[in-house]
């Protein structure tokens, strides 16, 4: 068995480029930076920053035209994916990898204060690629309570574990 999924949370660097192709399908590519700090061997804190580049999809593409925008916090999962191609100038095989977005939450509040996403009142919502041939759904997540806001997907059918009692730990 093997597993191919990735969960990003970052801000978004440009504003979605979408084209809308034959078919009805519509994908939007967009990319999202996270960074890490740490401290190197000499105590001085190094901050980086990691760019990637974001695919969606048909209703996902769609949410995303119309909501985010560069600067937004998004909360994205999927799976890494590879383009291959041949360079027409070298002849050397070359390759790119990218995130193929099968869900999305929005955090946060936007710029203005104002929360345009239909979320709850900390800004969250969340996006969800159904399995209708590719189609998405929205799943917005309209909970108010702000302690049950775990950023997993809105449609997950799995319940959450009971927490378990101190004294029953294994260790």
């Amino acid at each position: 068995m093997s597993v191919n999924k990735v969960i990003l949370v970052g801000n978004v660097g440009r504003d979605p480029e979408v084209k809308y192709l034959d078919n009805n399908k519509v994908v939007a590519k967009f990319s999202i930076a996270t960074n890490e700090s740490y401290r190197d061997r000499n105590g001085n804190t190094v901050d980086q920053t990691e760019w990637h580049n974001i695919e969606m999809w048909d209703d996902l593409a769609k949410i995303v035209e119309k909501y985010v925008k560069k600067g937004k916090l998004l909360y994205v999962e999927g799976k890494i994916k590879t383009n291959k191609w041949t360079d027409r100038e070298t002849n050397q095989e070359r390759q790119s990898k990218f995130i193929r977005a099968t869900s999305f939450n929005f955090l946060g509040n936007n710029s203005d204060g104002n929360d345009n996403n239909g979320g709850d009142d900390n800004g969250n919502s969340s996006y969800n690629r159904g399995n209708n041939n590719g189609g998405g759904n929205n799943q917005g997540n309209n909970n108010n309570n702000s302690s049950s806001n775990n950023n997993a997907p809105a449609n997950d059918p799995t319940p959450a574990p009971e927490p378990m009692p101190d004294d029953d730990l294994p260790f």
